[in-house]
Formats: C-alpha cells, structure tokens, sequence
C-alpha cells in the first residue's frame, strides 16, 4: 500500500509543469494576492483538497491500552473552499465578505427549546458546514487608524493571521495551534487597525472587541477550541471578548508578531443563564514570526492559554445534556500549549534566473502540542493529549497562487515533553493536496 501510494504520488505531482524564471520571481509575492488594488469590485477565494493515507485507528482514547491500534485507512476531503468579493462604495467606504463551504455540507441546525425544559433540538444534520467567515463594513480614514464593523477574523496566532492555504507548508494547517484555538477563528464585533512608523521601526496593529467564547463548548481534546459562538441565530455578548495584534515589518522579509485575547467571563456567554457560579476568564497569549528571502522561509509560533475555574467547567460540561452540540469530555485544564516551527528551502534559487525549473520548498515542521498541559487542584491530565509532531514534505508552486503540496507526517504520543518519546502507538500517515488563493475578476 505504501508503494503505492508513493507511486500514485509521483505521478499527481510530475503532472504539473515548471515555472519560468519570471513566475519564480513572482511566486515569492504569494502572500500578497489577498490585498491587490482594484477600483471598484474583485471576487476570488481560496480552497483545498486532501487525500490521506494513514496507519492508524480513528479515537486514540478508546483504542486500548497503547493507544489508537495500527490499523490502514484512507480519507479524502475537501477541508474547504471559500467565496469572497470586496465592493468599494467610496473610496473610503468598503464591503467586504467570505462565504466558507467546509468538508463539502450543509452544517447543522440548532435550536434550544426553553419551553421544553431547555432542551437542544437538531433541525438539519448534514456533514460540514457552510458559515459566513467574514462579512464587515470598512471605514477607511488614515494609515494609523481605521474601523471595521461585522463579522471579522481574530487574528490570534499565526494561522489565523495568514489562513490561507499558501500561507502555510504542508497539506494541513498546524495542527497544534488548530487544535486548542478556533480555526479559522471568526466572530461578530468592531475593529480598529492600523499602521505607523517607517523603515526599521513599521508596525501594523489590530485592535477588537467581539463576542466572547462559549465554555459549553470547552473540552478535553481542544480546551477551547470548540467553544466559538455560532450555532445560534444570535451570539450572546454579554462578557465580550478584547483582542490585540501587533506585527514588526522594519526589516525585509521579516514578520514578527503578538496577539492577546481575553475574556472577563465567558461563562456568561453559555447557551443558557447561570450555568457557571464563577466566572470563566479566559486569556491567551501568542507570539510569531515569519522570515522570507530568495531561498528560505521559516516560521514559528508559540500558544499559551489559561482558563479560570476549569474544575467547575468541566463539572458543569459533563452534566449537559445528551442532545447538546457539545462533546461533554472532561476535564478541561487550566492550562493549554502549542508550540511549531518550519523551514522550507527553494530549490529553484540555486538555478540560473533565465533557466525554466521548477518551484519546489522542501520543508520540515516540527510541533508540540498539548490541550492538558495543566489542570487545577485536583484534576487528572489525560496523557494522550500530549502530541510531539513531525511533519515533512515538498510544496510545488504548479502557479504563484496554486501550489501541490506533498507530506508525511508522524505523531508521538503521551510525550510529556517537547521532542519526548510517546508512551502510546506512534500515528503515522502520508497526505498529497492541492490549494489556491486568488482572485479572479477585478475591476
């Protein structure tokens, strides 16, 4: 199977032609596509496709005393693909909005029935989602300050900064940082942004307020992961959620950002009132950097979050309902972590400028994560949680705004520590994918 499955690899990526000199040149601008000028109106988006062949089960946690058992299956998805379009009223007044078709499907529909003692009642079952990920009025007024009203981006850590699949290696986003944060993290609210100074000290800031997180949805595999309002026609607001962002750009090439968020009490946004007797605060802090020239890029980001009276969420999470939309498993920690790191090379660099080669980064990513880093007194971490990742494989540029992406990925399980030796059964699995991000009609 693994032959051929390397075979069958081969050829998808030989299928695609080499880029010309000039191409090569401008496939370094990629990250720029999402913020070319246009007069009036653009639409475009982005999208991807994956196919997957793994090695083993399909829940660790259940899958006896070692882990998920060996065990060969194959998955392939459409994780998403996303319909956007910006209309300028003015020159100063802009719309802006992003429709998001996840995993193919309709999502699901729910309502909670007070009159009938509270209960959740499913209307729609269908296997993704489509959702609305952004949709906002921008008020354009000077470089150092600008408002955005709507349903916007929390650019908290590096991946829901720069989500767009070319702004990543790899055939799946990280998956740490994806794990114990939303992805892509969206929410209703008010935006400030801005940038200021020049040369070596240029900034770029954003600053938000938007709906909190719902703890009802804070669990065991992704602390909060899976708590972002949205199942409702209407998110609660009553404890809103403070974001900031900062990114350095004095130096070429170099990226580095911060992000903060937090929440005084999310526990008064859950679906319903005085389901917590605390308050639920929530903080998360991040810090990454990005660094590009003519042959190397190289990422890295850390996550840390801590959560306020995690021994009483997780009492309050067990005792939901069997009809809710929540996973109910427990305990939630106090604590999550997520740290990566990636590098990829180009190997058309190394070639004369005039010659027509290929686009191709081999790259290695290396990822710690853990959603039970810390528990509060009393509380029993689940060491499969704890995931030591390397992921390695080529990025083929086939376009600057369509790449081909191959890897192989290995997961340690139950490591303890960053590089450690996992207790449980090792999860192995070799992914081919393709993506874009463009837009095609400007005018």
């Amino acid at each position: 199977m693994k032959k051929l499955t390397a075979i069958i690899s081969l050829c998808f990526l030989s299928s695609f032609h080499t880029l010309s000199a000039q191409e090569t040149k401008d496939n370094s601008k990629n990250e720029k596509l999402s913020t070319e000028e246009y007069s009036k109106f653009r639409f475009g988006g982005y999208g991807e496709m994956v196919a997957n062949f793994k090695d083993y089960g399909i829940n660790r946690f259940y899958g006896g005393s070692d882990g998920n058992p060996k065990k060969d299956r194959n998955t392939i998805s459409i994780p998403r693909f996303v319909i956007a379009f910006d209309y300028k009223f003015n020159s100063k007044w802009i719309l802006g909005a992003e429709i998001e078709f996840e995993s193919g499907g309709t999502g699901t529909a729910f309502e909670l029935e007070n009159s009938e003692n509270g209960e959740y009642e499913t209307e729609v079952e269908k296997g993704g989602e489509v959702a609305i990920e952004q949709f906002h009025i921008t008020r354009l007024i000077h470089r150092s300050f600008n408002v955005r009203a709507g349903h916007i981006i929390i650019p908290v850590g590096i991946t829901n900064a720069h989500h767009e699949p070319i702004n990543f290696f790899g055939t799946s986003r990280p998956e740490g940082e994806t794990t114990i944060l939303p992805s892509t993290w969206h929410e209703n609210g008010l935006s400030v942004f801005g940038s200021f100074g020049k040369g070596y000290a240029s900034f770029d800031y954003q600053a938000m307020i938007v709906a909190g997180l719902n703890p009802n949805g804070f669990d065991r595999n992704t602390w909060v992961g899976s708590g972002k309002q949205g199942i409702f026609e209407e998110d609660n607001f009553t404890s809103p959620a403070y974001v900031a962002r900062l990114d350095y750009k004095g130096v070429p090439g170099l990226r580095v950002g911060t992000s903060f968020y937090y929440c005084a009490d999310a526990g008064s946004n859950s679906d319903k009132l005085d389901s917590y007797s605390s308050k639920v605060p929530v903080r998360i802090f991040t810090a990454d950097a990005q660094y590009r020239n003519k042959y190397v890029i190289a990422r890295g980001n850390v996550v840390y979050g801590n959560l306020g009276n995690s021994t009483e969420v997780s009492k309050v999470n067990i005792g939901q309902s069997n009809k809710s939309p929540y996973s109910r498993l427990i305990p939630v920690a106090k604590n999550a972590v997520s740290y990566a790191a990636e590098a990829g090379f180009n190997v058309s660099a190394l070639f004369k400028s005039d010659a027509k080669i290929p686009v191709i980064y081999p790259f290695a990513r290396y990822e710690y994560y853990n959603p039970q880093e810390k528990g509060e007194k009393g509380q029993t971490m689940e060491k499969r949680c704890q995931v030591s990742m390397w992921t390695a494989g080529v990025n083929w540029y086939a376009l600057p705004n369509l790449v081909v992406k191959a890897d192989y990925s290995t997961r340690q399980i139950g490591t303890g520590k960053v590089f450690g030796t996992g207790k449980y059964n090792s999860e192995n699995e070799f992914a081919i994918g393709i993506a874009y991000v463009g837009w095609f009609i400007k005018k």
